[in-house]
């Protein structure tokens, strides 16, 4: 066996059993070292470089293990997709093939500290991730992982108490605000955190459905104050990002569910997602379809404590995409709220007769607006959607703030080492 057969490395794993499958980890990576397919995701041994970006933003805590192994005996993709649960860690005496002992003084090898921050650093300035995984400083705290995604012993059993859809009858995008009420149960959740569902039934090998991720919709006092409830925003999926037909196991059964049915709870999840609560501190709300949904938390909780003359809020300024009009969650109340408490745009990419607009183009309309409030050190800004809308938002921040003659290089360090910028694509 030669030497490079005999490096001992720190195998980076995921735990299937705790992983939410919230795609945080695989978004974050700057060397493109995690993959999944519909079950499991999973670390590439021979392209991990050990830096650590994806330790933070994971909300569970599953990313972080780690198996001490000869680089021969790394464990493939092919197999840790398959994986219900870890392998155990394999004992130092059967480390060596055939089970000698391991050779005395072999290095676990990694990249030095200096070779990881300069990989990390030029994967940032590259592809313009500049998204916290700090939260402001005033956030209140966050309580996670209160039921765990272990089993289904674990979680929590939470009732419907109501399901509405919030979207218009009859066209695409069946979108609903499903309500669930926790009784005595504690469920302690903030503006910006997310929950587990998961659905009943098992998949096609057999195995029980793993947790969907889904944002809380409603503020930290529920959506009915007083009542131990939180509300989610879920659109039925009934095709995938190519377009091909599916059905979308926990949209469909969140969609379908009646007043009075159980759903199974786990959570909940983020600790960096969070609003400010310092006076006059301003947030901007970019999102898409149903990424309104901490943005309805957020504004609700402030509309709220404006109510209760409680709190003397900075500025609410929300860009808000959809195909159309009637496609948009939420659109009606969003109207109803007064111009001096939210400063609402939206953007509708396939309006008949209209020309395309999305979230970006709005914002480069309102660039003064967002020039002022980038280089205010109260403002926070949070974007939430599909993937395919990150870079486009991130990238007409960068063009404001350049087009007012601001360094974005300084600009954009200050908003991810400040908390004020938070991503949350999917």
């Amino acid at each position: 066996m030669d030497m490079a057969d005999t490096a001992v490395i720190r195998q980076h794993l995921i735990d299937p059993e705790i992983c939410i499958r919230c795609n945080t980890c695989e978004a974050t990576c700057p060397v493109g070292a995690i993959t999944h397919d519909d079950r499991n995701y999973v670390v590439e041994a021979d392209k991990c470089n050990l830096c650590m970006a994806c330790i933070a933003p994971c909300p569970t805590g599953s990313i972080d293990n780690w198996r001490t192994m000869l680089r021969v005996k790394a464990y493939p993709v092919a197999e840790q997709l398959v994986w219900d649960e870890l392998p155990e860690e394999v004992p130092p005496d059967q480390l060596a093939e055939g089970g000698d002992a391991a050779p005395d003084g072999l290095p676990v090898q990694s990249p030095s500290a200096q070779e990881a921050v300069v990989a990390v650093g030029t994967h940032v300035h590259a592809n313009q991730q500049v998204g916290a995984t700090l939260p402001p400083w005033s956030a209140a705290h966050a309580y996670t992982n209160l039921y765990g995604p272990k089993a289904a012993s674990v979680s929590v059993s939470a009732t419907v108490s109501g399901n509405v859809r919030v979207t218009a009858v009859g066209r695409d995008y069946d979108t609903h605000h499903v309500v669930l009420d926790f009784g005595a149960m504690p469920f302690p959740v903030l503006e910006g955190q997310s929950i587990g569902i998961l659905p009943p039934g098992q998949d096609a090998a057999g195995r029980p459905h793993h947790a969907r991720q889904y944002s809380i919709a409603s503020p930290r006092n529920g959506e009915r104050p007083g009542y131990n409830n939180l509300s989610l925003t879920v659109k039925r999926v009934l095709q995938d990002h190519q377009g091909a037909p599916v059905r979308g196991v926990a949209s469909n059964y969140l969609c379908d569910l009646q007043v009075g049915d159980k759903v199974q709870v786990i959570g909940p999840f983020g600790a960096s997602f969070l609003m400010p609560n310092h006076p006059r501190s301003s947030i901007v709300m970019i999102c898409t379809g149903t990424g309104s949904a901490p943005m309805r938390a957020m504004t609700e909780w402030r509309r709220r404590l404006r109510a209760s003359g409680k709190f003397e809020g900075g500025k609410l300024m929300l860009f808000f995409g959809a195909r159309t009009q009637e496609e948009l969650p939420y659109f009606g109340p969003l109207q109803n709220l007064p111009r001096d408490f939210i400063d609402s745009n939206f953007a509708f990419s396939r309006t008949p007769g209209q020309p395309k607009r999305y979230v970006q183009d709005v914002m480069h309309e309102r660039a003064p607006d967002l020039v002022a409030l980038l280089q205010d050190p109260d403002s926070y800004f949070y974007v939430c959607g599909l993937k395919s809308m990150e870079e486009g938002v991130v990238l007409a921040l960068r063009d404001v703030a350049q087009s007012a003659g601001l360094d974005w290089d300084v600009i954009g360090t200050a908003l991810k080492l400040q908390g004020r910028l938070h991503l949350e694509t999917y």
